[in-house]
């Protein structure tokens, strides 16, 4: 679905993607892992849009989309969420969702004065999508509060929520476990499992949670430095004695050998 070749992103003389080769297999939810400084949020911001990468080709479904902005991406289902929730803080969550879909009606001077019956069943289509979305991810009795004064795991589960508003085929999330607590990750994590089986999303996820990564992703991707150092199962990589040195550390590494005496 999305392949990554030889993917560069440098800023001056600091490399921070450098050669990074990698494919999202559509339907799966992958993980994207790796130490601070590893290039992670450098190579989603490259595929996303929001950088034009220095060099290298990403494609999708064979389709090169190398440097296209994000709402030209938005157009063919491609989607991203932020570590920080970009949430319109004075609206209400509904209305958040509300606005997500492009060319609407009512965004046209001409359209408000002689176009209102259609703007009205426009809305009220858009308030059922809404209000469809915030029961799927179980927040809906936050529905009328100003999305700027709910939880930080609020606003994640409503960046989901924004990617359910269109026709989204591959999204990208970053770190969605941050600063969540453990049973609004849950509810996360449920709902992003929800998506992926029940309506066919496919995932990208840096997440520096290795349980939050272990319950949902397959496969998945480790980078160190710019690169690609690994690909495989949850298991298969924190048990890779390369990623444990690179990135899980030693502690780890010791305490498997110690379970091993």
């Amino acid at each position: 679905m999305i392949e990554v070749r030889d993917l560069h992103m440098h800023f001056g003389g600091f490399r921070a993607v450098d050669g990074a080769s990698l494919t999202i297999e559509r339907g799966t939810i992958t993980g994207l892992i790796g130490p601070n400084g590893a290039g992670k949020t450098s190579l989603f911001n490259c595929i996303a849009g929001v950088l034009t990468p220095t060099s290298g080709t990403v494609l999708f479904d064979g389709e090169d989309i190398t440097g296209l902005k994000p709402h030209n991406l938005f157009h063919k289902g491609i989607l991203r969420t932020f570590q920080i929730a970009h949430e319109f803080h004075s609206m209400t969550c509904r209305e958040n969702l509300m606005m997500v879909p492009a060319g609407q009606t009512g965004e046209t001077l001409w359209n408000t004065w002689f176009g209102r019956k259609r703007i009205a069943d426009e809305e009220r289509a858009l308030r059922a999508k809404a209000d469809e979305v915030l029961e799927f991810l179980t927040i809906e009795h936050i529905a009328d509060l100003k999305a700027g004064n709910v939880s930080g795991g609020q606003k994640k589960l409503l960046e989901l929520g924004r990617t359910m508003m269109v026709d989204a085929e591959m999204v990208f999330l970053d770190e969605v476990g941050a600063g969540v607590n453990r049973t609004l990750l849950y509810t996360i994590g449920d709902a992003i499992k929800r998506l992926n089986v029940e309506r066919g999303y496919t995932f990208c996820m840096i997440e520096h949670d290795m349980d939050f990564i272990k319950q949902l992703c397959d496969p998945v991707i480790v980078m160190a430095q710019g690169s690609v150092m690994a690909t495989g199962t949850a298991d298969e990589i924190m048990s890779n004695e390369a990623v444990i040195e690179a990135y899980l550390g030693t502690g780890v590494k010791n305490k498997k050998k110690e379970g091993a005496k």
